[in-house]
């Protein structure tokens, strides 16, 4: 892992010494995977948590060469996982980096617990307005962030046809869901589908 971090944190690590190791129950969208919290502590007790998570292949991985992409070697999934978020955050974590456990591949940061969630159900119509603004302006600079910035402009281009394209996908989809939604509410109803309301 120290191998993998940035060479001006080697001095912040090396203050630190392991004290304990703990399993963490991951949440759905991780099950099946190891994660593991580790506390490090330096010498006045000061602590410091890592997440060691474990990092598997892309799902999209095998779709790749029927979309005409090229299956590029990884080497390591730690470190594919790594170079994706480094890539994509504006400011990733200083700690982030790789290594292996038992020849499985994981990647590291620092722990912190700071997610946060908003209920576009709660909002009222202006804040829903502000929200989708907000979540699509974060989204596109990810995405900014992801490629070469001359390639994005020139596929946007400089005429409206690709928010067109998109406002229009939106839309459909909107309305896709609206009807999906109203079958199975209708399959709910008429017993095909079982149930559990006003949870």
């Amino acid at each position: 892992y120290l191998e993998t971090v940035s060479e001006d944190r080697l001095p912040l690590l090396a203050r630190y010494a392991v004290h304990d190791v703990a399993f963490r129950v991951v949440g759905t969208g991780s099950v099946g995977t190891r994660s593991y919290v580790v506390l490090l502590l330096d010498h006045r007790g000061e602590p410091l948590v890592l997440q060691v998570k474990e990092a598997r292949p892309s799902v999209l991985l095998p779709h790749l060469p029927a979309a005409g992409f090229a299956v590029e070697d990884a080497g390591h999934e730690g470190r594919r996982v790594v170079l994706g978020q480094k890539r994509m955050q504006v400011v990733s974590d200083i700690l982030l980096g790789w290594t292996t456990v038992d020849g499985r591949p994981f990647q590291v940061r620092q722990f912190r617990n700071r997610k946060g969630s908003v209920d576009p159900a709660a909002l009222a119509a202006d804040q829903v307005d502000d929200y989708g603004r907000m979540t699509g302006a974060l989204l596109a600079r990810a995405h900014a962030h992801s490629a070469d910035p001359r390639l994005i402009s020139g596929y946007c281009g400089k005429n409206e046809e690709l928010d067109e394209a998109v406002a229009s996908f939106a839309v459909t989809y909107a309305d896709r869901t609206t009807a999906d939604h109203a079958d199975l509410l209708s399959a709910v109803r008429s017993g095909r589908v079982a149930a559990e309301l006003g949870v």
